[in-house]
């Protein structure tokens, strides 16, 4: 996601029709949460868990569900970007992207990550 002038240490990255947020998932997890920002060598991510078993698309179903709730959007303006098989996903969301970037901003400040 460290593409287009974004900032490499934050996990998201203001698109014309929205916002691209970089996501590094755990199916099968305890719980369902978003759990702050994760440094890794490939660039900064939203850290997320989901209950869901990763077959037939269940737990990138419960990610987008999981993601709205937390940033306060519906769950129609969500869409799963790349990594439909993998650990590191990438969703896109639809709207205004500055403000979008914003509210996840207050989102992760407000969470204390």
């Amino acid at each position: 996601m460290s593409g287009g002038g974004a900032d490499p240490s934050k996990p998201w990255r203001v698109a014309a029709d929205g916002l691209a947020v970089a996501v590094r998932l755990t199916p099968k997890s305890g719980r369902d949460s978003i759990d702050g920002v994760a440094e890794g060598a490939d660039g900064a991510h939203l850290k997320a868990r989901v209950r869901a078993v990763p077959e037939k698309g269940a737990a990138n179903a419960a990610l987008i569900a999981v993601f709205a709730k937390w940033l306060g959007v519906p769950k129609s303006t969500v869409a799963l970007d790349a990594g439909g098989k993998s650990r590191l996903k990438s969703l896109r969301v639809s709207g205004d992207g500055t403000a979008l970037a914003a509210r996840l901003a207050a989102r992760l400040a407000q969470d204390g990550s």
